[in-house]
């Protein structure tokens, strides 16, 4: 796998753990599992699009990477809403907003990659 994307992997699942241990101190348990659950579902998805795209892209062919990108993203997309299906369909005590406070927080990796490659 190559560097940066473990990078982004390992900053998303920690960022994702602190997010959870601070809302558990400040908020309260329920709330600290929404987070760490909407934090997982981000993380699960990325791990799912490296793989997918990962996979199928070899050599430098501009469109078998295209086709890996997009069986990624593909990929990504239906994890995530089997993710928030499986979360909105078996945990009802579920925290609404810290679970989107928690999926949306992997995407802040993102952009610290991005700025970290200037």
């Amino acid at each position: 796998m190559h560097p940066q994307v473990s990078w982004i992997l390992s900053r998303q699942a920690a960022l994702t753990i602190v997010l959870a241990i601070g809302t558990g101190l400040f908020v309260d348990v329920n709330a600290a599992v929404s987070v760490l659950i909407g934090g997982s579902i981000g993380f699960i998805a990325n791990l799912g699009y490296v793989l997918r795209a990962l996979r199928m892209s070899s050599g430098s062919d501009p469109i078998k990477v295209y086709r890996a990108q997009a069986a990624g993203e593909g990929f990504k997309f239906v994890l995530t809403l089997a993710g928030f299906a499986l979360v909105f369909l078996g945990y009802k005590e579920v925290a609404v907003l810290p679970l989107f406070l928690g999926y949306t927080s992997t995407f802040v990796i993102y952009w610290m990659a991005l700025l970290k490659q200037r």
